[in-house]
């Protein structure tokens, strides 16, 4: 059969090719799809890269022990208040108790708490370190998390150790009705007794950080720092739109439209975090800086060497 007969012969056949943007029946926990890219990744790569994918930036959630590994200076983190954990003093229930929502979040992520706290060294300085765990029922904020939080303020004023935290939320949590929107105000009130100390304080806001918990301690860092792509805010792009009955600017709430519009002080990709809090702290806590050029986010001594 001559060559072109066998072209002609094809002419009009019709080939399916399987669209990219289908998501594959992948196995658990061994290979995900990026869901900004769409590229098949590997799990095991994908922690070695930071849990950001390779291909697109995208910017995974990520456990709160790995991600105080990866500020801290190896070898330097020191868990504290491991054992606070939530009760549930309401003895909530609604789809499901509150108190089976409690096991299975600390079974699903070995954590007592959505927030995990320590001592550690970051750039060679000593710091109270934090990360919140989206995991653990969105990282909402309870009496337990709060206080958690409330103590890391008070050890870092008590230890003069700035206080770095990595915030990820959904907001306030509402199985614990009041007690849970209490936490706003004591962690509001702890942030504020850190500042009039001189402490620096620095939150890194991630994927996604909501509700309650933004309007309180998060916001009133000496620094606020926020991934890339985050999406930051009080309330979601909708619930907005239905009440004011408009439509939001592109990007409304994302990191990168927060640092545009003066919110926060800067978008840090997650493998340039620690270099870039470090230098922060090189600054915020450099002896011979003046006073004025600091501000009060950093005890300065005084002639009698009194901070």
């Amino acid at each position: 059969m001559p060559i072109s007969d066998w072209f002609k012969a094809r002419e009009g056949r019709r080939y399916t090719v399987a669209s990219t943007d289908k998501a594959a029946d992948l196995p658990d926990g061994v290979w995900l799809k990026c869901p900004s890219c769409k590229h098949t990744l590997y799990q095991g790569a994908l922690n070695d890269n930071l849990s950001v994918c390779p291909h697109c930036g995208h910017h995974f959630d990520m456990p709160a022990y790995d991600r105080v590994l990866a500020l801290a200076d190896e070898g330097t983190f020191d868990e504290t208040e491991a054992l606070v954990s939530s009760l549930d003093p309401l003895r909530f229930s609604a789809a499901k108790p509150y108190a089976t929502s409690l096991a299975s979040a600390k079974e699903k992520t070995g954590l007592a708490e959505a927030m995990i706290t320590g001592r550690a060294l970051l750039g060679g300085h000593p710091v109270v370190l934090g990360a919140m765990d989206f995991r653990f029922i969105g990282a909402s904020m309870g009496s337990a998390v709060g206080e958690k939080i409330a103590r890391a303020f008070a050890l870092a004023q008590a230890e003069d150790r700035a206080l770095v935290l990595a915030i990820a939320s959904g907001g306030a949590r509402m199985q614990e009705g009041m007690l849970s929107l209490m936490q706003m105000a004591k962690t509001a009130a702890a942030a504020e007794r850190l500042s009039r100390a001189g402490v620096p304080y620095l939150s890194i806001l991630t994927n996604p950080t909501y509700g309650g918990v933004t309007a309180s301690f998060p916001v009133l860092a000496d620094v606020i720092l926020a991934e890339p792509g985050a999406l930051i805010g009080f309330t979601g792009p909708r619930v907005i739109e239905q009440t004011i009955r408009q439509s939001l600017p592109k990007g409304f709430q994302t990191a990168e439209f927060l640092v545009e519009h003066g919110m926060i002080d800067g978008v840090v990709p997650r493998s340039e975090l620690r270099d870039t809090v470090g230098r922060i702290l090189d600054y915020l806590c450099a002896q011979d800086v003046p006073e004025a050029a600091v501000g009060a986010v950093c005890a300065v001594p005084t002639e009698d060497g009194e901070a």
